[in-house]
């Protein structure tokens, strides 16, 4: 039962990358359309992490997240960059926790671990570059330079931070 939920949030996570992939495609004006038809998938992963959480035994949570993590990350990349592309700004961790209806009750049977919350944001960070090369191309010559300070902000927080338990090494993927 937990590998259908599973299931579940990964046809959600390649649903709304399969939609996000449209911005490179798509002309600036465009882009609030292309986020109002995700949204409805981002926040309807709320009812799949709920139903996931329901089948993990309670202090499990470590024995099983290993199922849900690549899903779980797709879907901050995924909140992450509508927030991007919505206000030009990031998204903090309890804020895709309540997106994704993530409660702190949760933490021994499904939690969003900071680790994931940043290969989230690396996942972003690679997005974001090739999104500032393909909108050179549609005319927008505004957003690579938006896109290199929030990238330079990002990182430097990142840095600045020193987030205990994960060394920058591990974080290299901001960088570039």
């Amino acid at each position: 039962k937990i590998k259908e939920q599973v299931t579940d949030l990964d046809k959600k996570t390649c649903n709304m990358v399969g939609i996000l992939n449209k911005i490179h495609l798509t002309l600036p004006e465009s882009i609030p359309g292309l986020l109002d038809s995700v949204c409805p998938i981002l926040h309807s992963c709320h009812i799949t992490c709920a139903a996931i959480t329901a089948l993990i035994p309670p202090s499990q949570f470590w024995r099983w997240k290993e199922m849900w993590t690549n899903s779980l990350r797709t879907a901050i990349f995924s909140a992450a960059l509508v927030e991007f592309l919505a206000t030009g700004k990031l998204i903090s961790l309890p804020e895709v926790c309540q997106i994704l209806g993530i409660k702190d009750e949760w933490k021994g049977q499904f939690a969003l671990p900071i680790k994931d919350y940043l290969h989230g944001l690396i996942s972003l960070v690679n997005e974001l570059s090739r999104l500032a090369v393909n909108a050179v191309t549609l005319g927008n010559f505004k957003a690579p330079i938006q896109i290199s300070i929030f990238v330079k902000d990002l990182f430097a927080g990142v840095s600045f931070k020193c987030i205990t338990g994960i060394s920058l090494n591990e974080l290299d993927g901001l960088r570039y």
